[in-house]
């Protein structure tokens, strides 16, 4: 397979493209659910709301699981543990496709989402380091693509299939799609890596960074305010928009090109100008959460603004993992795992905040006002970064065996010489007794 240094800067090497194809079927086991819950339940005889536990435990199991996955197989070689991870992956579906009771199914979603972690954590680490430094944003944005495509094709197709096969069939799907991904990336994955020495002390040391808690709280803070809102758009579309309950599917469709086109653009425009592109696209954020508190009456309006929502939010996130993943110097797993982690807490408290707002005497401007409040914070840790700087000690180096990238245009340093090298210590101790 191609190594990063053939890289170019319009170029990405192909394994970045089989490993967004992992985590769009992975994004799609993750929210198909919610179109299935009906389905589930009846099958399974449990109310919906009851139903509803195979989604919370699946973010619980992220969060939770992805850094804990991330340490347990630190000393794995990359290339097995994403093959494991997308076989028991494909084994959860499995069980859960088979059983008829509810409790085994929640315990495969939990399995399920402890694999999604571990292929998360690892496979970010490979598709940065293969894209080499200069590309590392742009491949990120392909990451979180594969994502967000899975919420304008995926969802969308299981939830369509589910109504005539019934909630097992877009599972046995998913099983079959996540056996032919492990082969594809046993084939586009060096079997033998050359690697760095891998250490859990430096994992862990990487987390004393500051700035690296600042990019992590922006992950955590812009999903937030997004998912606050666009967890309970589809009443405010109905009830408040007038949109026909028919044609939801293609506003939320409208969501998910416009996250798609985010992606994209902060995965362009990040790797140059990172903190004026997160910032603008923070600041653009927040302005269009609080505009849909007075325009989203009419459904013109709502189905523009629930775009622009998609647009603006999600350029922050491929910049942000990025900048998280290069703070972390030589030790950028757990990062990985905790930006993950970071993704799906902002969801699970913004989801919650806002479902009490939704409660209140705010009624469906609840959400919408604390998806702007929260998109509003973001600004501050992404100031904080831009004040600090980004660039120190910044670089992208993995446990893998792909070459980082040099630009053409980077002189080539030999090593220095003993005597160099004293004459460097006398001038440091002249200057810093």
């Amino acid at each position: 397979m191609p190594s990063a240094s053939g890289t170019t800067a319009g170029k990405l090497p192909f394994v970045v493209w089989v490993l967004a194809a992992g985590t769009f079927l992975m994004g799609t086991t993750e929210f198909v659910v919610a179109g299935l819950l009906p389905e589930l339940a009846g099958d399974l005889g449990v109310s919906v709301s009851h139903a509803g536990l195979l989604i919370t435990a699946f973010a619980i199991g992220m969060i939770v699981g992805s850094p804990t996955m991330a340490m347990a197989t630190l000393r794995l070689p990359q290339r097995l543990t994403l093959i494991l991870a997308l076989s028991v992956f494909c084994l959860g579906h499995l069980v859960a496709a088979l059983s008829t009771s509810f409790t085994i199914v929640l315990a495969a979603r939990v399995v399920t989402a402890l694999a999604t972690g571990a292929f998360w954590s690892v496979g970010f680490v490979v598709a940065t380091t293969a894209a080499g430094p200069h590309n590392a944003t742009r491949a990120t944005g392909v990451m979180i693509g594969g994502l967000t495509l899975a919420n304008v094709v995926g969802v969308p197709i299981g939830s369509f299939a589910g109504q005539f096969t019934g909630w097992r069939g877009p599972f046995w799907a998913l099983a079959a799609l996540a056996g032919l991904t492990a082969v594809f990336i046993g084939r586009f994955i060096p079997a033998r890596e050359h690697r760095v020495e891998v250490s859990v002390r430096a994992e862990v040391g990487a987390l004393r960074q500051g700035r690296l808690w600042l990019a992590l709280g922006a992950a955590m803070l812009i999903m937030g305010g997004v998912l606050a809102t666009y967890t309970y758009v589809t009443p405010l579309l109905t009830d408040r928009a007038g949109v026909p309950a028919g044609a939801v599917p293609l506003v939320l469709i409208a969501f998910g090109v416009g996250a798609l086109g985010g992606t994209t653009t902060g995965g362009r425009l990040g790797d140059r100008r990172p903190m004026a592109t997160t910032i603008t696209a923070a600041a653009a954020t927040a302005l269009v959460l609080f505009l849909m508190i007075p325009l989203s009456g009419n459904p013109v309006t709502a189905t523009l603004l629930v775009f622009l929502m998609g647009l603006t939010g999600f350029t922050v996130n491929p910049v942000v993992t990025a900048l998280a993943m290069r703070f972390a110097g030589d030790a950028p797993t757990l990062t990985s795992a905790l930006t993950t982690s970071a993704f799906n807490t902002g969801i699970a408290a913004g989801s919650a905040i806002a479902g009490t707002a939704l409660s209140s005497s705010l009624g469906l401007t609840g959400p919408p006002l604390v998806g702007t409040v929260v998109a509003a914070l973001t600004l501050l840790p992404l100031i904080a970064l831009a004040v600090h700087g980004t660039s120190r000690q910044g670089r992208i180096v993995a446990r893998s065996g792909f070459p980082t990238q040099r630009r053409h245009d980077e002189p080539t340093q030999a090593p220095a010489s003993p005597s160099q090298t004293k004459a460097s210590c006398r001038r440091s101790s002249s200057r810093h007794p």
